[in-house]
């Protein structure tokens, strides 16, 4: 798809700090499947994720002067996404963090490799919010525990027990589902 600006990203950017409307409608039309998808990540209901990419853009469009240039555009607008999307399972308050996994369980856990074919989507859903938002930040955020401790104002031992509880409970789901099949086809 061609930009109606050109070719060069830094255009569209400068528009966008412009505040021209032809270039917020373009970048929302460019970025809008995308943080979706990441939005679906963290809220499970998809009117809800909706709800949070909408409000993200806004977020975006309002403070994009904010955007100093270091790093990557579009990498600073996913991380609005994602901080949305954190604020709305914070403002349902129905997370609750466990911490009852001693560190040194963890420490010994040795990671398995799995390779299989399923949807990771569908397995993610099934998280609860606290498992799936430290899994999501963790795995596919690429943030540190202690990133993720901050983030969340939780201890670095919470978030080291709640990556290792969604581990556990996907692990649990998958070979669950894949019993079920197996017993399907029988």
């Amino acid at each position: 798809m061609k930009l109606l600006f050109g070719n060069k990203k830094d255009d569209l950017l400068s528009r966008l700090k412009r505040q021209d409307p032809a270039a917020q409608k373009t970048f929302y039309d460019q970025s809008v499947k995308k943080f979706l998808s990441v939005a679906k990540t963290y809220v499970s209901d998809i009117y809800q994720a909706e709800d949070c990419v909408i409000k993200a853009f806004c977020k975006i469009f309002k403070h994009i002067e904010s955007f100093r240039g270091e790093g990557n555009f579009e990498g600073w607008a996913r991380k609005i996404v994602v901080n949305e999307c954190l604020n709305f399972i914070k403002s349902r308050k129905t997370v609750f963090y466990l911490d009852d996994v001693h560190a040194s369980v963890l420490e010994d856990l040795q990671e398995e490799i799995f390779e299989f074919d399923f949807n990771a989507q569908e397995l993610l859903d099934q998280l609860p919010d606290a498992y799936r938002m430290v899994f999501n930040l963790y795995v596919i955020e690429e943030y540190s525990h202690q990133e993720i401790a901050d983030t969340l104002n939780i201890s670095l031992a919470v978030s080291k027990t709640q990556l290792f509880r969604a581990k556990e409970k996907l692990r649990k789901i998958y070979f669950q589902q894949q019993k079920q099949l197996k017993n399907e086809l029988v």
